[in-house]
């Protein structure tokens, strides 16, 4: 069994109590220690997490046109260890997911997952505006220990309406993960006019738009990724 957490905010440190596999982001390891001989491998996913060769091949064919690329490798445990894992000086945040509970996640926002998550890529088409969020990388808890770590430039910023059923609008660039139970995709809303091509916008054009329809919580990082479409005229 495994357990998640963070130490000092930027590297997460994984427990592993008898045999287990993790998910991580290749390259991701920065030390381990456990009694005895070392008793964890590292392997090169091929098939994908999914281990099934059709839903590999689809999946890394969508991950390859969407951009969705995720470079994984996978820990084999094989008795009790305590392993650690960061990137780049990146801040580390841990989700436990609940059974049926699902986080849709930017690709490169991934640090590692157990393998009680159910891992897949998702078309969700409002990636046109944005040059993101076209296809998003989901995870389903099938399991009772299905932990999510995601990275954030900088400390995150996490908004819900599970209890409040307001509405969530936030810029796209900005966006690391959303969770909730099934599908609760974004709205993509746009505020367009002869003044955005001309280069006379404010420079929020468009939004991820969450009504309170359905419950949902979004981790968001105070950091833009590059994107978006620039028109404008000298």
């Amino acid at each position: 069994m495994l357990s998640f957490e963070t130490i000092n905010e930027l590297t997460l440190k994984v427990t592993c109590t008898g045999s287990d596999v993790l998910f991580v982001k290749a390259g991701a390891f920065i030390a381990g220690e456990n009694p005895g001989g070392k008793n964890y491998k590292f392997e090169k996913v091929i098939l994908g997490p999914q281990n099934n060769i059709g839903q590999a091949l689809l999946g890394q064919l969508a991950r390859r046109v969407t951009g969705e690329n995720l470079p994984l490798m996978k820990v084999n445990f094989n008795g009790d260890s305590v392993t650690y894992y960061a990137n780049y000086g990146q801040h580390v945040v841990i989700y436990h997911l609940e059974q049926g509970e699902t986080i849709s996640v930017e690709s490169e926002n991934i640090l590692a997952f157990t393998q009680d998550c159910d891992y897949s890529v998702r078309f969700i088409g409002v990636g046109v505006l944005s040059q993101r969020g076209l296809a998003t990388t989901t995870l389903t808890a099938r399991g009772r220990n299905a932990y999510v770590a995601i990275l954030s430039d900088g400390n995150p910023i996490v908004l819900s309406n599970v209890m409040t059923r307001d509405t969530i609008s936030v810029d796209p660039n900005a966006v690391i993960c959303w969770i909730g139970n099934g599908h609760c995709d974004p709205q993509v809303t746009a505020d367009v006019s002869w003044k955005t091509f001309l280069g006379q916008t404010s420079g929020e054009s468009y939004q991820f738009e969450w009504n309170g329809s359905a419950g949902v919580t979004v981790i968001i990082q105070p950091s833009e990724h590059r994107g978006g479409i620039k028109i404008s005229m000298d």
